[in-house]
């Protein structure tokens, strides 16, 4: 993950102009945040700025070049756990093709546990299991290139992987060198069995030991947001998670969502929160529930990847999936993470449901914000804000979100745009903007304000 990977001088060259200065960084990542101009169209600058807090991004952030945008993709985990071979990750990359979700931007396919053998070779390497993997991890991964997509593996920092495979700890250098030369490019680094070494510790030799492949790998820490990696992560990997491990219920995506949204200051192109994968299309929850799901892990610049099995997936799913609209808002090249800007409603309004830890948090959670009927927004380039608004209460309710609490001047029309229905739904809204949000659900906007109007004004 150097930048000595066979780059042409220019580039490297730009480059390292680029990733001099954390204030040079700062300054690239912010350039669609001036001032000035957010003052021109209609933008209050004292609340913009401290709603939309970026001032820790730069400080951190590893350059690299990977990373600009959040990565897509899909994970093996979350719908197969162990139950994967060469077969099923084949198919799965033929289906991102043939479904148009690779020309989407889900281009990665990574294997998580259980690719490999229970014990490593005479000669101290990890071996793929010939049971599941009999033409090897080289083969699979010439096979995911010839159609345009990357391939991405896993490992652990620990002696063993979660599932007690072989780990990567003290074998960084010797791991890392036969990623790079099975054509791997991307690294999905687990936590367990760590022997109780600080993740700060355990992280950065993998770093290291990728940089001297030479070969460009993406670095995905998985440390379970143990030691607050948006603190450190930035200048180890790509991106780090937040939390602990989702599962397909609406407690835990709720949960998690809300425990990213802490760190959302950290985030920008190069280093990016992960709450972990995708559980569209896995079907514990509704698809009302996952609509929100991925509207909201968008807005976030979560890494959007696939968890389900994409070979059968419905048009329910399909359809969350491949909204270009939310994915753009993802992918949008100033790489600000949207985040929780208002809450209105009554205490307790969401049931609790879920695994007991999720009880305990959820819990915990509603007693302190008082409400759950939120509203989360996020700048993007042209100076225009994705806001969603999001029903977490058990019946429906009218959400309205005050143009203070997005950053906007009071006097400031907007033109407003449904991401889910595709139209145009106000053409000049001003002072406020209220929408009826069913149960679980959430509706989805870009708001672009008219800077002509407002400098009539």
């Amino acid at each position: 993950m150097s930048l000595s990977s066979g780059l042409p001088l220019c580039c490297l060259v730009l480059l390292l102009l680029l990733s001099s200065t954390t204030e040079g960084r700062s300054i690239v990542h912010n350039k669609g945040l001036e001032k000035s101009k957010l003052e021109r169209v209609g933008y209050n600058n004292d609340l913009f700025f401290s709603i939309y807090d970026t001032s820790k991004y730069g400080i951190y952030q590893l350059d690299n070049g990977l990373a600009q945008t959040p990565q897509m993709g899909w994970n093996s985990w979350n719908f197969f756990a162990c139950d994967i071979n060469e077969t099923v990750i084949k198919e799965t990359a033929d289906a991102l093709v043939s479904s148009g979700l690779a020309d989407l931007g889900y281009d990665h396919v990574n294997i998580d546990d259980c690719w490999s053998r229970v014990t490593r070779n005479g000669k101290d390497r990890l071996v793929p299991d010939p049971k599941t993997f009999p033409s090897g991890i080289k083969a699979l991964a010439d096979y995911v290139h010839g159609l345009g997509l990357k391939l991405g593996i896993y490992s652990d920092a620990g002696i063993f992987t979660c599932q007690v495979r072989p780990g990567s700890i003290f074998h960084e250098k010797i791991d890392a060198d036969l990623f790079a030369s099975w054509g791997v490019d991307y690294l999905k680094y687990d936590n367990c069995f760590n022997l109780g070494i600080k993740p700060i510790d355990r992280y950065p030799p993998m770093r290291d030991a990728l940089n001297a492949t030479g070969r460009t790998i993406f670095y995905s820490l998985c440390e379970w947001g143990v030691d607050d990696p948006a603190l450190w992560a930035g200048k180890v990997g790509n991106s780090w998670r937040t939390t602990d491990d989702i599962n397909d219920t609406w407690a835990s995506m709720t949960t998690i969502a809300d425990l990213n949204d802490k760190w959302a200051a950290y985030a920008g192109p190069g280093g990016w929160n992960d709450p972990d994968m995708l559980e569209v299309g896995n079907g514990g929850m509704t698809h009302q529930e996952y609509r929100a799901h991925f509207s909201i892990w968008a807005l976030m610049k979560a890494p959007l990847l696939i968890g389900c099995d994409v070979r059968n997936m419905t048009s329910e799913t399909y359809e969350i999936l491949s909204n270009k609209e939310v994915i753009a808002v993802n992918q949008d090249q100033l790489g600000v993470q949207g985040r929780k800007v208002h809450t209105e409603g009554e205490n307790g309004c969401q049931q609790v449901e879920g695994p007991l830890p999720y009880r305990i948090f959820e819990f915990e959670l509603s007693y302190n914000n008082k409400n759950l009927e939120t509203v989360w927004a996020g700048p993007l380039a042209g100076h225009r804000l994705a806001v969603v608004f999001w029903n977490r209460c058990s019946s429906s309710a009218k959400i309205t979100a005050g143009w203070n609490v997005l950053g906007l001047e009071s006097n400031t029309n907007v033109s407003i745009r449904d991401l889910w229905k595709h139209i145009v739904v106000d053409e000049n809204a001003m002072g406020s903007f209220a929408v009826q949000v069913d149960s679980h659900d959430c509706e989805m906007f870009i708001f672009s304000p008219d800077e002509t109007s407002h400098s009539e004004m």
